[in-house]
Formats: C-alpha cells, structure tokens, sequence
C-alpha cells in the first residue's frame, strides 16, 4: 500500500485532504509542524493562526476520527531562520515580504519533505487550493490553479521545482470551499466550522512593526517623511512599520492624501505622493523559478499580490536570469518584495521576486535585446 504523508495544519483543508487520501485507498500519515516560536506566548482561543498549540490539538482530534497516526514534528528552529528572520530582514531592508510564499519554498516543501520521503512515504499532501498535472507532451510537471478562484492559492507555491512536484499532493485543488466543509461534516470530523486562519502565525496580535522593530532595532528609528522632491514633511516611527501604498499611520498633513510611494532603506526616509505615484508600468522580477521553460517576449497574465486580481503583461527574460515585466496597464502600489507569478490561462508558468520599478528606459532595453 502506497504511504502518503499528510501535512495537518489543524485546520479544515488539511483535514479534507487526509480524508480524501484514506477514501482512495492510501496509507495515510499524519504530520503537525511545531513551528509556534516560544517567545511569541502561547495563543489565545480565538487566535486564527495555523500554527499554534491548539492547531495541533485539532490536527490530533482529526487524525483520530480517521484513523490514522499522527505525528508532531518540532521544526521551531527552521521556521524562525528561514521564515521569521527572512521576514523582519525584509521589512528592515524596506521591503514588503511575504512569509507564507517562504515557508512553503523552506518549510513545508524542502524541510517537511525531506522528512516524509527519508520516511519512507511516497508523496506529501497539503491543504492547498492548487492542482499538479504532468504534460502528456513534455514529461513536466504542471502547477495549475485550483477550481475554487476564490481559494486559489497557486500564488505562494509558485516555487516549487520539478522535483517538488513530482512528490507532493493537494487533494482538495479539485473542490470548492463550501464542498470541503461539506465534506467535511459528512465525516464528522471535529474542524469542519472551524474559521481560516488569516493572521501571519507568528504575528498573532497583528502588529509586525512591533516584532520587525524589536528584532531588527535599526528598523525602528525615526527618520524623515519626505515629498517626491525631497522635502521633509513629517516624521517616521521606524521603516519596518510601512509598505509600498500605506495611507495610515503616517502623520502627515498636506493638502490631499498622501501614500508611501517608496521605503528608501539606506536613508532611513519614507517618500511619500499623491495616488497618481503608485502607479508603475513595470517591474523586474528576480529569484525566478520557472514551472515550465521560459517563453519567448510574450503574453501572460500577471498576479503581483496573493490577494491582487491577475493582469494582462509581457515578459523579456534578460541575459542574467531576471525578468522584466511590463503590465499592459499600470498597476498601483506595487510593493519590492512581494512575488510576481506568471500565468498562462491555469498553468503557472513560474514567478519570483519584484525588485524595482521598469522606467521606459530599462523596459525598452529589454525589448530590444529579446
């Protein structure tokens, strides 16, 4: 019998997932990362992170109606270098990062599964809202959305390699969410009304700047709030509290509203305009994992945040790896540090890292040279 290692986050999906797994016949494993730091405190019951005490409770609770083992691995100190440092190095360099997009790539899917394969199990299974196929042409493995677009969470798995691929699992990419809680109620399994998370799970009280300021101190000295002309106008309580696009918190009074156009790390100084700056033609993209070979110059659509509807843009792959994108019409606050995943119809093409603006300059550049 084929054994089949489940990634239980205590949540519904993970539950579902492992449910699907045992109705198809598999052996199924169950596994809970300990990734809950000890500084952070224990959660409080309401607290709708994945990752804390009481996660593991509900993944146990749910391993027993189905009947199989459970298991409960302390990855405590994985997370915090490859996730929780990463996230506050970010925010310190005046980027905007994401941490879910980290752990998967460091956690779930090289630490975890490393584990479950030195196991002995054949594949790891997640919770995730996405699809693996293989191209019955080329061999690949395909990362394709999941049904449901409102769950779809392709996005932050954008950098799983071939290897990867070929060994994990997301049986629920086929269902909506109301048919996974369905399912879920069918099988009495205790989650089943269980809310989704939403805070980062290591930020419970939903404060980052706090935790960015407290371990990356030069992240949290004042520094000026300037115009587009270099003008000072205000104040900052640190640069690890802002991103690209933030209106609030800032302080400032001037004569329209005004956002973080740019977080200029090195001068410790937040730039600020009016809506009309955010708006960017293009980016370039680096870090990039391509899913399948990268395309000649053509038409993608492009998704800039996890949350972020997908837009019409052109690629031009340039000769050290990076990717300029160019967005068919500009896009507003987008923020260094974010990923950019690129999209053909379902399939992912690839994605990585946005690290500045394209002027016209640089984008013509990359016309020209491919």
């Amino acid at each position: 019998m084929t054994r089949i290692a489940v990634a239980m986050s205590g949540g519904v999906d993970s539950a579902v997932a492992a449910a699907l797994l045992v109705q198809a016949g598999y052996e199924v494993v169950g596994l809970t990362m300990d990734l809950w730091p000890a500084w952070v405190g224990a959660p409080d019951a309401s607290s709708r992170t994945c990752c804390g005490i009481t996660a593991v409770e509900d993944a146990r609770a749910a391993a027993r109606v189905l009947g199989i083992r459970h298991y409960v691995l302390n990855l405590r100190e994985a997370f915090e270098r490859a996730v929780i440092d990463y996230f506050c190095d970010e925010y310190a360099q005046g980027r905007t990062p994401n941490p879910c997009v980290a752990c998967n790539q460091e956690i779930k899917f090289r630490v975890l599964l490393d584990k479950v394969v030195a196991l002995g199990c054949e594949a790891l299974a997640t919770g995730h809202y996405a699809r693996v196929a293989v191209d019955p042409q080329t061999g690949r493995h395909l990362l394709l959305r999941a049904v449901d677009p409102v769950k779809d969470q392709s996005y932050v798995l954008y950098g799983l390699t071939q290897a990867q691929l070929a060994r994990v699992r997301f049986p629920v990419g086929d269902y909506t969410k109301p048919q996974v809680r369905g399912l879920a109620h069918r099988l009495g399994l205790p989650v089943a009304d269980k809310p989704d998370s939403q805070e980062i799970c290591f930020v419970p009280a939903g404060h980052y700047g706090e935790l960015v300021a407290a371990r990356r101190p030069e992240a949290g000295r004042p520094g000026p709030i300037v115009d587009r002309t270099g003008r000072q106008i205000g104040t900052h309580r640190g640069i690890g509290r802002y991103t690209v696009g933030q209106r609030r918190g800032l302080g400032v009074v001037t004569g329209e509203p005004v956002y973080v156009v740019a977080v200029d790390a090195p001068a410790n100084r937040l730039v600020v305009g009016p809506a009309c700056a955010l708006a960017w033609r293009g980016v370039r993209v680096g870090r990039v994992n391509w899913i399948v070979p990268p395309p000649p110059p053509a038409a993608v659509t492009v998704r800039v945040r996890h949350a972020a509807a997908e837009v019409p843009a052109t690629l031009h792959v340039r000769d050290d790896g990076r990717v300029g994108v160019r967005f068919a019409t500009p896009q507003r606050a987008v923020a260094p540090g974010q990923a950019a995943v690129f999209y053909d119809g379902a399939r992912v093409v690839g994605g990585g890292m946005i690290e500045a603006a394209l002027d016209d300059e640089e984008e013509t550049d990359h016309e020209h040279a491919h």
